[in-house]
């Protein structure tokens, strides 16, 4: 009979892909990855790599870990481009939600008053890296124009009167995403005209990333790596690469995965070698046109610097 090697050794190799770029989209290094999901760093290495032939019951603790589903790891054909936001549509989605969905995928329904209703324009919202200066450039934003400010972190925080890092030991990736959405959620529901500086990593909480694509115009604050990490040292602020002698090439992994997704943004601006002055002229020149043209026709336009 035959087993075809090829395929499994590529199937392999493509799980491993998975698991590291999905790893690096949580930005989490394989030493926090093996303390949470008690599965050797050694073992995730070879995981990583596509040498691992890992078991169903040790997959599905990485994948817990990583606060995502063993579906996400898995290698499909040609998965459908949303598939992940489509799919955590749909867990959450209500009977009657579903029942819809099924007659209009089927062709027996048509879209009507069940549709999703376009969001409100709720402003300005910075997405990146840590240490791309979402916070700085983000207050002299929100100064400039007479907006209020606001750091998704710290709403998760006040909301639920604990730190980032104490509710992520305490309720793991997949509870802080949870209490993100929430804050999110309570946010947009002000109807209040906000300069969002979100968490690096809600890139990786699709239905998040979604409603901050949607509700506000994006701009991604870019960077060099070395930047990035020259600017989160002199915050003191060191999670998750603390004690990591790999750091740089962890940071790289990091924005590396989630480049693709930080593209999404309306707009880019670079901010390598600008100074906190001139990164704030800039951003404040780019979203002058947004201000002034009405909110119905965001998001028609992209632009870059």
């Amino acid at each position: 009979m035959d087993q075809h090697p090829e395929s499994e050794t590529s199937f392999l190799e493509q799980l491993g892909h998975r698991v590291r770029t999905t790893r690096a989209l949580r930005g989490m290094s394989r030493k926090v990855l093996a303390k949470v999901s008690g599965v050797s760093e050694r073992y995730i290495a070879q995981l990583e790599s596509g040498k691992g032939n890992v078991s169903i019951v040790l997959l599905r603790r990485v994948a817990q870990a990583m606060g995502s589903h063993p579906e996400d790891l898995i290698p499909a054909a040609d998965p459908a481009p949303d598939w992940p936001l489509l799919r955590e549509l749909l867990r959450r989605a209500t009977p009657v939600q579903l029942a819809h969905a099924r007659d209009v995928l089927s062709g027996q329904g048509r879209l009507g008053a069940g549709a999703r209703r376009l969001p409100e324009f709720c402003g300005i919202a910075l997405i990146g890296l840590r240490g791309a200066g979402k916070s700085t450039l983000g207050r002299r934003l929100a100064d400039h124009i007479g907006w209020r400010f606001v750091e998704l972190n710290k709403e998760i925080e006040r909301q639920n009167g604990l730190s980032v890092p104490e509710i992520i030991a305490l309720y793991g990736q997949e509870g802080y995403r949870r209490m993100e959405h929430a804050a999110l959620t309570e946010l947009l529901a002000r109807k209040e005209l906000t300069v969002l500086a979100t968490g690096g990593g809600i890139v990786s909480e699709p239905l998040s990333f979604d409603l901050v694509l949607s509700s506000f115009y994006a701009v991604w604050l870019k960077a060099e790596p070395e930047e990035h990490m020259a600017r989160v040292r002199r915050q003191g602020d060191l999670r998750p690469m603390a004690d990591d002698h790999a750091a740089m090439d962890e940071l790289r992994t990091i924005l590396k995965s989630r480049e693709p997704l930080y593209a999404r943004a309306a707009a880019v601006l670079d901010t390598a070698g600008l100074s906190v002055d001139d990164a704030a002229e800039r951003l404040i020149a780019m979203v002058s046109p947004v201000l002034c043209r009405d909110a119905c026709a965001f998001g028609t336009n992209r632009a870059a610097v």
